[in-house]
């Protein structure tokens, strides 16, 4: 093989492995941005929950519903409650 041969394919083979190993790169730096931006959403979502009530607002911890009156009145007067239902 010519000198110059030679000097192409070693240009060549170097692009390759430069063009192979930036795309490795960059895969690698787009799933860190984007696990440090999941990391951040609930930092951020905090914050703005905190900016936006400034204490103002009481926290609601408690289910509303959880004392609710019976008012269905077909839970106590339902005939069909104590049948057996058909395996097949």
């Amino acid at each position: 093989m010519s000198k110059k041969a030679i000097l192409i394919t070693i240009t060549v083979v170097l692009l390759v492995a430069v063009g192979i190993a930036g795309y490795f790169y960059w895969m690698n730096l787009k799933k860190s941005e984007a696990q440090s931006a999941l990391e951040n959403s609930g930092n951020i979502s905090d914050d703005i929950s905190n900016s936006a009530t400034k204490g103002v607002l009481p926290s609601i911890q408690t289910n509303l519903l959880e004392n609710k009156p019976d008012v269905n009145p077909a839970d106590k007067a339902n005939p069909y409650q104590n049948i057996k239902t058909n395996p097949f």
